[in-house]
């Protein structure tokens, strides 16, 4: 069993259990968990063979947006990374396309409900949920609709502290937090109602949005007003091997950790240096999974430094300029095989190297989830978007960004409220890009015990200048992109900076530990849990790139609930490294072994209907400029999941084959943007009553 059975962040509580079949053998699982986390929980990564020609299949988005997880369910084929296990449930594996199964029980056909509101928000995320709040508080109600059974979106899978302003988003809490915090928030106000397992499908020319609620029930709402707040899909990435189970997206990696308690690899390997990677590798060394290593394309990580710094002190390798050649595996990913990239993007000969792992994380960008928005601006409505679906940036602007589009629209449904102007400027703020890494010696001050503050990169934070007791941090231009400064003169050592930094950046320096300046004291922030680390252990010591500095020892740890789940653990080291140890190892960094050149596996770019690379290029030679005819002649984006997969990887090989994308006829989008089972559509019910 792969189950998280302790966590140093997150509580693991006693859940109902249930028990289903799946092909015939039974699978214990808890109460409300959809079926993909369930197996996965088991042991099973392979889910079945794909009908056309019989490859693996596995998960890939865990989000309801790709069709590589679907089974079959008490008959249905349903995406099982969205359907919640029921006790007795009878799974098997689609290896074939599924029959329709006859059904003769008479039935009637009913029109969808109409409802008619002020506000429709698609999206409880932080965006959506935000948006709710500055509508209801000037007093505008309406409906606020997620897929999944609670609010909080992509907040209910992080569970590192927020960088930004603690005034404008909560900097320095837990994402697992603010979305309850927001959540609860809404709920107090009231004038929202709240659609939890309900998909926006659709919408039409009559400005009617369609609504499929909990599976089984289809419903029209006709807003006056419409935000769009659905936030993004991952990206995937088109790679030789990079469609076999144990391939899979960040986001479908936190879900399986984070949400659902599952161990889903033992050894990780991760590809794209952006936040997302950097954070989805951290977070698996605290499910104790083994994070073999990180590659980003470019000569420099997109992320946050201080996240970048967190995994090299912990002893990840993390290589730029380099890529993925090809994944090897039968039914399962087995080995990675990377190799550096030279100026023009090519492989450098000879620098192949393997390494055995059992999963690949792709995190390689996120594109907004935008149709609802595109056919709503077509037919004439009145909608905004807001977080991701605006515009790609952190979580912590996504949560700005629903609270202005909250406040526009209801200044445009007659509301006497305003956007601050100050607003605007926080949000650009929000949505900036780090800076350039500045170089900024560590100073140390002739006080018992002081901060160093290892924060080297402009980004929008401020939550240390916050919690200072005696003010003595600031950022000296007032600018929350500027770097944070310890002023000296005084320090009470209340660690209250190490806290609640969300980039661990911050440590004490304890200087009196030996009046004769043979040893100092450190104090260090820790997050992998308490029974990782115990007093007298003997620990490498690294800088703040993780290079290594030398030995030290845990003198002690400390645990309080001011310091919010986070661990502060006191090492001695010696005197001349006081100001150069940053942090410890906890794994040791592996250089891979080299890599035998053996034929490549196909390269897969429409993972629904099996469409190879190899087969799009020939029709672009051919002179095709039009996506709708590809999916005529090759059938990609005619998978369940609608091209949304590989619309973008299609659209960079026109690129890469130097045909600008922008003249490239882009896919007709129709609902419905989900499948809809037919009887859901048509609303037909049994003799008695029931969904038919």
């Amino acid at each position: 069993m792969r189950r998280i059975h302790a966590h140093p962040i997150l509580d693991v509580k006693p859940r109902p259990k249930v028990r289903f079949t799946f092909n015939g053998e039974q699978v214990d699982a808890f109460e409300g968990e959809m079926i993909s986390s369930a197996l996965f929980a088991g042991g099973v990564h392979h889910f079945g063979l794909h009908p056309g020609d019989g490859s693996p299949q596995g998960i890939f988005c865990a989000n309801g947006q790709c069709s590589q997880c679907t089974v079959i369910a008490d008959g249905l084929a349903v995406k099982s990374c969205m359907t919640p296990v029921r006790q007795g449930m009878i799974v098997q594996s689609c290896n074939t396309v599924p029959q329709l199964v006859a059904d003769d029980r008479p039935a009637e056909l009913r029109d969808a409900p109409v409802v008619e509101t002020d506000v429709l928000v698609i999206g409880g995320g932080p965006a959506g949920i935000n948006a709710a709040i500055e509508l209801a508080r000037a007093g505008i109600g309406g409906i606020l609709v997620d897929d999944k059974p609670g609010l909080g979106g992509k907040l209910t899978l992080q569970t590192h502290s927020f960088f930004g302003s603690i005034d404008a988003c909560h900097a320095g809490t837990r994402g697992i937090d603010i979305g309850t915090l927001l959540a609860d928030e809404l709920e107090g106000i009231g004038r929202f109602q709240v659609w939890t397992r309900t998909s926006a499908v659709g919408i039409f020319h009559d400005r009617a949005v369609g609504l499929v609620r909990n599976g089984s029930s289809y419903v029209l709402v006709r807003p006056r007003a419409l935000l769009v707040a659905t936030g993004a899909r991952e990206k995937a990435l088109a790679m030789p091997g990079g469609d076999l189970p144990g391939v899979y997206g960040a986001g479908a990696f936190q879900t399986l950790v984070n949400r659902d308690l599952v161990r889903s690899a033992s050894r990780l390997f991760i590809v794209g240096g952006g936040n997302v990677g950097l954070i989805a590798g951290y977070h698996a060394l605290q499910a104790s999974i083994d994070v073999v290593g990180l590659v980003e394309a470019l000569p420099e990580v997109g992320g946050y430094k201080v996240h970048l710094d967190k995994l090299r002190r912990l002893g990840v390798p993390v290589w730029t300029s380099h890529s993925v050649a090809r994944i090897i595996g039968r039914e399962h990913v087995e080995s990675v095989v990377i190799c550096e990239l030279d100026r023009r993007w090519k492989p450098v000969p000879g620098s192949e190297r393997s390494f055995d792992v059992d999963t690949v994380l792709v995190a390689v960008g996120l594109t907004p989830i935008d149709e609802i928005a595109l056919k709503a601006r077509l037919y004439g409505m009145d909608v905004w978007t807001a977080g991701d679906a605006h515009m790609i940036a952190e979580a912590s602007a996504a949560i700005f960004s629903g609270k202005m589009a909250g406040r526009e629209i209801a200044r445009a449904l007659g509301a006497d409220t305003d956007v601050p102007a100050s607003w605007q400027r926080t949000a650009e703020v929000l949505r900036s890009r780090p800076g350039p890494v500045e170089e900024i010696p560590l100073a140390e001050h002739d006080l018992p015990v002081h901060p160093v503050i290892r924060c080297f990169q402009p980004i929008p934070c401020n939550p240390c200048t916050e919690v200072c007791p005696v003010g003595r941090i600031t950022i000296p231009a007032g600018d929350i992109m500027d770097l944070p400064v310890f002023l000296g003169e005084e320090c009470l050592g209340c660690g209250r900076c190490v806290a609640v930094c969300p980039g661990l950046a911050i440590n004490l320096l304890v200087r009196d530990a030996d009046p004769r300046r043979r040893i100092a004291q450190i104090v260090m922030p820790y997050e992998l849990g308490a029974d990782t680390i115990e007093p007298g252990q003997r620990v490498v010591t690294v800088g703040t790139e993780g290079e290594r500095v030398g030995r030290g020892r845990v003198l002690a740890t400390r645990r309080h609930e001011d310091l919010d789940r986070r661990l502060l653990v006191i090492i001695e080291v010696p005197w001349k490294d006081r100001l150069r140890v940053a942090g410890f190892r906890v794994r040791t960094p592996r250089e891979g072994r080299h890599a035998r050149r053996r034929a490549e596996p196909e390269t897969i770019v429409c993972r629904c209907e099996r469409v190879t690379r190899e087969r799009v290029v020939q029709e672009i030679r051919r002179g095709v400029r039009d996506i709708n005819q590809l999916k005529a002649t090759l059938r990609s984006g005619m998978g369940a999941c609608g091209g949304k997969t590989c619309g973008e990887l299609i659209l960079r090989i026109f690129r890469e084959e130097g045909v600008e994308p922008a003249s490239v006829e882009k896919n007709t989008l129709r609902p419905f943007f989900e499948e809809v089972p037919l009887g859901v559509f048509a609303g037909a019910v049994d003799g008695d009553g029931e969904e038919a």
